[in-house]
């Protein structure tokens, strides 16, 4: 077992048993259920929906390399630029790059998951640019240290009181303001950073190809502020998020509104297609577009796995797994968690190292139930699982403890040499551990099996 998976466990089984933080996600989590439940009342045919939705983004993703080269054409058109990153490295130094060029001292940042991938922030202070999140869940997280907790909401795990004692700590505020004081704060030390920075850099949720348009959908109205003061925009986008056309926003944009937050429709929802035009009043000079690889292409070489590039990151799977609703997101230790990041990863940042996540499932479906875009989670992360096994990444004594018992299943007469005693001795000598030494009791094997008993009933017959 990797030092990886072995950390995931011990920290799986503390986070577990912490009782503040699973009242907090399920408080949270509670209400964002109550919100879905009504959002969903928009659609009058919900199922077709998502199933439109999923035909879209298959359409998208099986003629990927069109959709792109269609988007770059349309978007240099209007006087953007695109840039190809292979992988993190390369969208580093070509961020770094711009932003030497500008003589950049401090950049603001909208929401995005795909910068968080390339872990920018840190990577722009290093040398000596000052990377602001201007999400208030993201400036929560970045004054804290920490990284997203949740695909959508990043400061989840936190409450309002954690909060409060948190821009006490940091800001020098009163420790006991409400939600909205905070807000206020928040507010009040970010519209400063718009005015100084020389850079914006946001993410996309969808590259829309036949327009060469970028959607950028948010509720707090810091995006449009990112992409409006600064002179400079970049947008790093993942491959992925291209879609065919522009009305395919008209289905696109209520649903992930509603999985992702259970809104009709998102508070602001911007197409952004270049830099400001010789006509239009504001916007930046320059645009930037990154499309980054990272591993993705592995993904769309894999026919099976492909399926997964449909993720529209609505965050619903996370919301739905028992597992990430019990050890939370930081326990995976990756930027995407929950069910879509235990499919992903593996695949992006190597299986041997990452194969662990594919196992951290109860295998209920509850995610492929929700999923917007209806992808088959659960088959997914089975589909990780036969992987790992097939590429010789399990090790030796699982194979022969899996042989072992396949061989004992396939036969009754050897399952019922197997007493109820000697199966009670062997889970309470090799299995006590894993199944949970504190609080947990060990199933108790009855001495005879259901098949002996029925013999015994039945005369031996």
């Amino acid at each position: 077992m990797s030092k990886l998976a072995t950390n995931f466990l011990e920290e799986s089984q503390l986070k577990a048993k912490d009782l503040n933080h699973r009242n907090t996600i399920n408080f949270n989590i509670g209400k964002y259920n109550a919100a879905v439940k009504n959002g969903k009342l928009q659609f009058s045919e919900l199922m077709t929906a998502r199933e439109r939705a999923k035909n879209t983004k298959w359409r998208a993703i099986e003629h990927l390399d069109k959709s792109l080269e269609d988007f770059e054409m349309n978007f240099t058109r209007r006087g953007g630029k695109v840039i190809w990153a292979e992988d993190a490295q390369h969208a580093r130094e070509e961020i770094l790059a711009i932003c030497k060029a500008k003589n950049c001292k401090t950049v603001v940042k909208s929401k995005s998951m795909a910068t968080e991938e390339i872990h920018i922030n840190a990577f722009l202070e290093e040398n000596g640019i000052e990377s602001i999140e201007t999400d208030l869940g993201e400036y929560i997280q970045q004054m804290d240290n920490e990284p997203p907790y949740h695909i959508v909401t990043p400061a989840m795990h936190k409450s309002k009181e954690d909060i409060a004692q948190l821009f006490h700590e940091k800001l020098g505020t009163e420790p006991a303001l409400n939600p909205e004081q905070l807000t206020l704060v928040a507010r009040d030390k970010l519209r400063k950073k718009y005015l100084e920075a020389e850079v914006g850099i946001t993410g996309a949720n969808f590259i829309i190809a036949d327009i060469g348009g970028i959607a950028v959908t948010e509720n707090e109205g810091n995006g449009r502020l990112t992409t409006t003061f600064p002179k400079t925009h970049i947008a790093l986008v993942g491959i992925e998020k291209v879609i065919p056309s522009l009305s395919d926003l008209a289905l696109f944009w209520p649903l992930l509104a509603t999985f992702g937050t259970g809104q009709k429709v998102t508070s602001y929802n911007t197409i952004l297609s270049g830099p400001k035009q010789e006509t239009e009043p504001d916007g930046p000079d320059e645009m930037y577009v990154i499309l980054i690889d990272n591993g993705r292409t592995n993904i769309l070489a894999d026919t099976v796995a492909r399926e997964s590039l449909y993720c529209i990151r609505c965050g619903s799977c996370l919301n739905a797994c028992p597992v990430y609703k019990n050890i939370g997101g930081h326990t995976y230790k990756t930027t995407y968690s929950g069910p879509i990041g235990a499919v992903i990863t593996p695949h992006l940042r190597g299986m041997e190292e990452y194969m662990h996540l594919s196992y951290a499932s109860s295998l209920c479906g509850n995610c492929t139930e929700v999923c917007p875009v209806r992808i088959n989670l659960h088959e997914l992360l089975l589909h990780n699982r036969h992987k790992a096994v097939e590429e010789n990444y399990t090790s030796g004594s699982e194979k022969m403890a899996w042989f072992g018992w396949k061989q004992v299943s396939l036969s009754r007469r050897m399952m019922n040499l197997v007493s109820g005693n000697t199966k009670n001795f062997f889970m309470k000598r090799f299995f006590r551990k894993a199944w949970g030494e504190d609080d947990r009791e060990l199933p108790i094997f009855s001495p005879k099996s259901f098949n002996q008993l029925w013999k015994e009933k039945r005369g031996g017959k």
